[in-house]
């Protein structure tokens, strides 16, 4: 039995996960690693915006505002907070 991919967008405000895969072809999925979001990078979810779209996260020691559609595209798993 197939498990679903857990990426970015099911994520929960204030859980925090770990980069698996960055999915997505080219520009795209440059512009999604330029910005800091590669395999094993821990990420926290900070906030959702009002509306639902974009999402905050800390990661690598500054915060980032990411659209869903580009979080869609981020595999990642659950894991223990950093102190």
């Amino acid at each position: 039995m197939e498990e679903k991919m857990f990426t970015l967008r099911d994520v929960k405000v204030g859980q925090t996960v770990k980069v698996v895969k960055v999915h997505g072809e080219g520009a795209v999925r440059r512009r999604i690693m330029d910005m800091g979001i590669t395999k094993n990078t821990v990420i926290f979810v900070r906030k959702v915006a009002p509306l639902g779209d974009p999402v905050e996260l800390n990661l690598r020691g500054y915060e980032l505002s990411l659209r869903k559609a580009d979080a869609a595209m981020v595999e990642v798993e659950e894991c223990e907070p950093e102190k």
